[in-house]
Formats: C-alpha cells, structure tokens, sequence
C-alpha cells in the first residue's frame, strides 16, 4: 500500500487519477526547486503529469526541462506517495500519485518554458520548511538528512 500524504480523500467524492514524476535536485548549495507564481507562491519539487502512454522517466525530464529550464541526467527513483486535492488550473480533485526521483541537474538551457514558474536553489533546510506538500518535504528530509 502507498503512502498518504495529506488529507484523506472525502468518502462521496470522486478522484481523477494523476500520476506524476517529480525530482530531488542536487546542486552545490543545496537542492534547484521550482516556485509556481499565483496569488501565493507555491515552491515544489519539479516535475508533473505522467502523460497518456509516456513513461515516468520521460515526464520527469520534460516537466523538469519545462518548469526549471535544466537537462538532468542520472534519474534514480526514490519511492512515491499519493495525495487527495484540488487542482485549480484543471478544476477537477485528483488523487496525485507522485513518483519522486533524485537526478542530477546538467546544463541550464535558459529560463523555464512553462507559464508562472521560476527556477531557484534553496538550502536543504530552507526547502524542507518552504515546500509546499508534505510529500516533497519528507523525501527532501530524507535525502538530504
């Protein structure tokens, strides 16, 4: 059984299954995350949907390359969990199932390519108090300590 993360999906609701890959990435500083800019700033670990027929490791570099900008290489999987939410940009609940990986960020192609996203590098310890789901911040604190 997958870990929860979370609130518990509400009993006479109904969930959109959303699988995603999302990455731990290393660098010398501490660890390149993704900021999404709405009304409140939401950092993340980079990454997303697992597109229909795509592999995991597929959506993870181009989620990645999308949202920070960066070519990675080396992905090793960690483990996942799951998550009940509501996702405004697509107006639906989604029960998120997030593979998460560590890889290593290789060369900066230039900013990130998806809309309202920015790229930045946060100590371990900054990320794991800033993350925006409990997810991302117990692999951070996992990996990194």
């Amino acid at each position: 059984m997958m870990m929860r993360v979370g609130h518990a999906p509400v009993a006479d609701q109904k969930y959109v299954l959303r699988p995603g890959a999302y990455a731990i990435l290393p660098v010398s500083g501490g660890v390149l995350l993704t900021a999404q800019i709405a009304e409140e700033v939401d950092i993340q670990l980079p990454g997303g949907g697992i597109d229909p027929g795509e592999s995991p490791i597929r959506a993870l570099h181009r989620e990645v390359l999308e949202e920070t900008g960066w070519r990675i290489g080396n992905p090793r999987r960690l483990g996942a969990f799951r998550r009940f939410v509501y996702m405004p940009e697509y107006g639906i609940l989604a029960e998120k199932v997030c593979h998460i990986f560590v890889a290593r960020p290789i060369y900066e192609l230039g900013p990130p390519s998806e809309p309202d996203h920015e790229s930045l590098v946060l100590s371990a310890d900054d990320a794991v108090d800033l993350l925006g789901n409990d997810g991302d911040r117990m692999f951070v604190k996992r990996y990194f300590f």
